[in-house]
């Protein structure tokens, strides 16, 4: 296999940031144990912004951004790895501090890989990607969590808001498989069909969640997977059912969270924070195993769109302007 590879760099002058496809030795990895052949990667927020300007998240330029990808080992030094392993990668800060997946080699720590599991495919891994992971952990922790670790009631009624996003609309599919009710919540009208073909029993407008939140309101919901934050968040606390879980895994609507100590002291309600990004090996193993259960990657395949690094370039100003939808993969080999 040739030593040379292609791969998106972004580069930092001044406050002036740049972005282009360059061709690169082998030599220019300069992280980890394992060397891997990409073959497919994904396009998250995160991506987005480290593509724009670094997001403060890159300590170091020149840079290769990529916060997930799927590929195989082509040189190891790790011993839980082999040439020959499919393997697939999310999180552990791979894309930001380290190189990342925008590119047909990649080198990283053996302890940041999952082996793919062999119900599902490379590309299928990263049809699922860090959002799907990111999917898998919200929707257990707000039903799985209330049912058999706090050994509460039946989760039946739960509200995935962002629900067009990748995040949201794998959650919808999820939460439909474990038998809830599941609303999305949408900004997008033109998905209301995709959003009911994957499971969602109701839409809601996001504008009607983007008001100002009373302490407590009527309670609706059993539990929710919040991916925008915000206002939404504000008002989706207040709607929430006594002990049910709010997973919280985003920030697109905005960081600060008016809410009161209500929804907590007098219904029990709990937040709980998603952080996908430092999840242990363990747990991932087991996400990525049980995905093969419980995603209908056909119904998926409707929201995805496959692009190439060139076509990447364009597209991720796209996903910032909130003018994209579903989920993109990218093959680097395109």
């Amino acid at each position: 296999m040739s030593d040379k590879f292609k791969a998106i760099v972004v580069n930092q002058q001044g406050e002036n940031f740049s972005r282009e496809i360059q061709s690169l030795d082998k030599n220019f990895l300069k992280h980890g144990d394992v060397l891997v052949k990409v073959e497919y990667s994904g396009l998250n927020y995160k991506d987005a912004l480290i593509l724009k300007n670094g997001a403060r998240l890159v300590k170091e330029f020149p840079h290769i951004p990529g916060i997930d990808f799927s590929g195989t080992v082509i040189e190891s030094e790790n011993q839980n790895f082999k040439k020959g392993d499919d393997i697939i990668l999310t999180g552990r800060r791979v894309g930001e501090i380290f190189f990342g997946g925008y590119s047909q080699l990649a080198k990283v720590n053996g302890d940041f890989l999952v082996k793919k599991p062999k119900a599902i495919s490379l590309r299928q891994a990263m049809i699922l990607g860090t959002a799907g992971i990111t999917a898998l952990s919200c929707a257990f922790t707000t039903k799985i969590a209330r049912e058999e670790l706090l050994l509460g009631e039946k989760v039946n009624e739960v509200v995935v808001t962002g629900a067009s996003g990748g995040v949201g609309s794998i959650a919808v599919m999820i939460l439909n498989k474990l038998g809830c009710n599941v609303t999305a919540v949408t900004g997008k009208d033109s998905n209301n069909d995709f959003l009911k073909s994957i499971g969602a029993k109701n839409i809601t407008k996001t504008s009607d969640l983007d008001t100002d939140a009373r302490p407590l309101d009527k309670g609706i919901w059993d539990g929710a997977i919040d991916t925008v934050g915000g206002s939404v968040l504000s008002k989706v606390l207040s709607h929430i059912k006594p002990n049910g879980i709010v997973a919280a895994v985003g920030n697109a609507s905005g960081i600060k969270l008016n809410t009161t100590v209500m929804p907590f002291i007098i219904r029990g309600v709990k937040l709980w924070g998603i952080d996908s990004v430092n999840t242990s090996t363990k747990r991932r193993q087991f996400l990525w195993d049980e995905a093969a259960k419980l995603i209908n990657f056909d119904l998926l395949e409707k929201s995805i769109k496959e692009i190439s690094l060139e076509e990447l370039l364009n597209v991720y100003p796209k996903m910032l302007e909130g003018k994209t939808s579903g989920r993109y993969i990218i093959n680097v080999n395109k």
